[in-house]
């Protein structure tokens, strides 16, 4: 039996040796000898032959009983000494089980146990397997977690939908199998769930065998789908990718005449085919980078980010300068008369260059090695909600890290299309809206007003869109004003960037019967962090599941809740300050190392400034921004509760209102309501609320209650919480009459 044990040892490490390369991290914490708990993460199935090829010793697996008993893999399982268990077996079958590997433990053997229990099918942490647990009971050696990466890509993985049937995408393929610090066998679930988390987030970080910059990746995308459908938006305008990269390679041209010696570049523009071809070739442009302004923003907004980022050249249009009454200025460069500065022989010189020069050849003429995943990629500057705008600087390597995640949590294939209706100067349109589409391969059709329903429905339709990625104010409108029929396309749409109230899901479910599921995200952490999948929101809409949740964080992602004072950190279900961690956080703040400073805690940890809760399943629910309490007679009471309360008792499933809070010299602080038509009396809203229960404290006084045309929002379709407080403190003063 120990012959042939080696022997199978042997063939499986050559096996796994010429289809793969293997690089181990962490080799240290793995005990050279006695006993050893390995908790793995289980995204292929051929798992277990990575990680005997990155271990010296011989390694027992507990293996689901429908694989054990299967027959290509019975035999094998059987010399390698595997313990079937099944979620359908007895508790005396279960126990024996754990038991059998318990005995293996007290041998000195290295035991795994696949935590998850099945095949993860999104990349996220699923929920972790009873038997963890039960199996350390009476042990006391190291448990040892451990993180295999870069496997979405690999045959055996759920990658495009599906297990198997799947051309490999390069041979050799390589993996990292990363082995944690161990921890004592007295740790909990969560505990090693939240260990594999931060390792996944580590190794995230060092990926640069495999990941490229943006405009390579682009580049290389363009000449794979050549003649498939790269973009389109309402105008009518339709290019395929490989025109796509002609245009972007014209536009180079362009920005490496007019802008030498320049490193950032201006862009005030709507999202349009041509100014996604211009952010391409922006970035093509030997490592300038583009900074998409919010043509949206205040002019003093966009005259500070201007100064800040020292741009010297904008590129913008006639007709937007016109509708946001926006002065024209020397240094702008018209994309109108910039598109008839290229000939037909330009057209028909970069063409050929396009289509006919290697790969390789084109990648090393086009991109600098100085242009690497570290490099800056685009400056975004926060949407100033709270607070002043800072430019997040984000890093090839930030952006193409949350794209990976979001390839894997969504499962986008090629035959994908996105709804492109986020501005570029949004960090998600930025990075989901233009570039994701751009590395990934599948189409993506922009409008210019995410508003405007009825030509959205037409696009929706024509293009038989699969993806919708929008805010909730946008939603709502799809609600209203979209049928059912002009969604039928549709397999996933998210809402992001402010707070969901669950009534939209609800809303939307019935309109459209499709589960609208929630994504969070910051603009320091480009933007995605976590993003809840539909089989989730299924299983919530149901009651099997809670409600309210953002979703597991991205793969490749960290987060945890602390104490916001003390920055202990929390239990699962507590609720505290999140801090997240991994590749795709910001590179910080331009020319603010003391805000960047004040941004980041410990290692690597980026403050949100949110409030949340971790449950011990690695889901998400946000609370609240930390900013958004108010200190009332001592106590600290939040505005988004006293909202939603006062949504409840209104019974409207529209953003009716927004809560702020001005200064009061008796209590501190006290709330303003500002409202859009109620629809009835303030005083009977006020009554409804008192009978809720509510504390009166939070309850605000009629006279603090102002009617607004309409609520401040900013161009993202996120309420502007500044000018919200702005207006309040100007109509309390009576500055202003509402």
């Amino acid at each position: 039996m120990l012959l042939s044990r080696l022997i199978v040892r042997l063939c499986l490490w050559l096996l796994a040796h010429t289809f793969y390369r293997v690089d181990v991290r962490g080799a240290e914490n793995l005990p050279k000898s006695g006993p050893a708990l390995l908790v793995c993460t289980h995204i292929s199935f051929i798992d277990p032959l990575l990680l005997g090829a990155a271990v010296g010793r011989s390694i027992c697996f507990l293996m689901p009983r429908c694989f054990y008993e299967a027959r290509p893999i019975h035999w094998l399982a059987k010399h390698m000494g595997a313990i079937p268990v099944s979620a359908a077996d007895s508790p005396l079958e279960r126990e024996r089980a754990c038991q059998a590997a318990r005995d293996r433990l007290s041998s000195g053997n290295l035991v795994c146990l696949f935590a998850e229990s099945a095949l993860m099918r999104a990349g996220d942490l699923p929920r972790f397997a009873p038997a963890l647990e039960a199996l350390t009971r009476g042990f006391s050696g190291p448990v040892v977690p451990v993180h295999i990466d870069r496997e979405w890509g690999n045959i055996c993985g759920f990658e495009q939908g599906r297990f198997y049937f799947k051309w490999p995408r390069r041979i050799p393929y390589r993996v990292t199998v990363n082995f944690g610090a161990a921890l004592p066998a007295t740790s909990r679930a969560f505990q090693v769930r939240q260990a594999l988390a931060l390792q996944a987030a580590e190794t995230a970080a060092h990926r640069d065998t495999v990941q490229q910059p943006l405009p390579a990746a682009f580049l290389d995308c363009a000449r794979r789908n050549w003649r498939r459908l790269a973009m389109a938006d309402s105008t009518g305008r339709e290019i395929p990718f490989g025109k796509a990269l002609i245009g972007a390679l014209l536009f180079r041209r362009l920005v490496m005449k007019r802008c030498s010696g320049e490193k950032m570049v201006g862009v005030l523009l709507p999202p349009t085919v041509p100014t996604a071809v211009l952010n391409f070739g922006i970035a093509l442009a030997e490592g300038r980078v583009a900074v998409n302004l919010n043509y949206t923003a205040p002019l003093q907004a966009v005259d500070a980010a201007i100064e800040r980022c020292g741009i010297k050249t904008i590129f913008t249009s006639e007709k937007l300068l016109e509708r946001f009454g926006i002065p024209k200025r020397p240094g702008m460069i018209l994309l109108e008369e910039a598109a008839e500065t290229f000939s037909k022989v330009d057209k028909l010189l970069w063409a050929v260059i396009a289509r006919l020069t290697p790969v390789g050849l084109l990648r090393r003429s086009l991109i600098p090695r100085e242009v690497t995943l570290d490099s800056l990629a685009t400056v975004v500057f926060s949407s100033g909600s709270t607070g002043t705008p800072k430019g997040v600087m984000l890093t090839h390597r930030n952006i193409m890290s949350n794209v990976d995640g979001m390839l894997q949590a969504v499962n986008v294939d090629r035959n994908d299309c996105l709804l492109g209706v986020l501005p570029f100067f949004h960090s998600f349109g930025f990075t989901v809206g233009l570039w994701l589409p751009a590395v990934a391969g599948f189409s993506v059709i922009f409008h210019t007003n995410p508003l405007e329903a009825r030509t959205i429905g037409e696009l929706l339709r024509k293009y038989r869109i699969t993806l919708i990625i929008g805010t909730p104010s946008f939603i709502w409108e799809y609600v209203r004003r979209l049928e059912r029929e002009d969604l039928a396309s549709v397999r996933v749409a998210i809402a992001g960037a402010e707070r969901m109230r669950l009534k939209l899901a609800d809303a939307f479910w019935e309109k459209f019967h499709l589960d609208l599921v929630q994504g969070y995200g910051c603009t320091e952490t480009s933007p995605v962090v976590s993003v809840e999948t539909a089989g989730h929101m299924a299983q919530s809409r149901m009651g099997c599941a809670e409600r309210g949740s953002v979703g597991r964080p991205l793969p490749g992602i960290a987060v945890r809740t602390v104490n916001p004072e003390t920055f202990e950190t929390l239990e699962p279900g507590q609720e505290g300050l999140l801090l997240v961690k991994g590749p795709s956080v910001m590179g910080g703040y331009l020319d603010e190392p003391e805000k960047t400073r004040q941004a980041m805690w410990g290692d690597g940890w980026y403050i949100t400034g949110d409030v949340g809760q971790l449950d011990e399943d690695g889901f998400i629910t946000i609370t609240d921004r930390l900013s958004r309490f108010s200190k009332i007679a001592g106590e600290m009471v939040s505005h988004v509760h006293l909202e939603e309360a006062l949504h409840q008792a209104l019974g409207s499933l529209e953003q009716r209102l927004v809560v702020t809070a001005v200064s009061d010299h008796k209590k501190g602080e006290r709330f303003v309501v500002l409202h859009l038509d109620l629809g009835l009396e303030v005083d009977e809203l006020l009554k409804r609320v008192r009978f809720s229960g509510l504390p009166a404290l939070w309850v605000p006084r009629r006279e603090h209650f102002y009617q607004v045309e309409a609520l401040p929002v900013m161009g993202s379709g996120k309420l502007d919480l500044k000018l919200v407080k702005q207006t309040a403190q100007r109509l309390a003063a009576g500055l202003i009459v509402a």
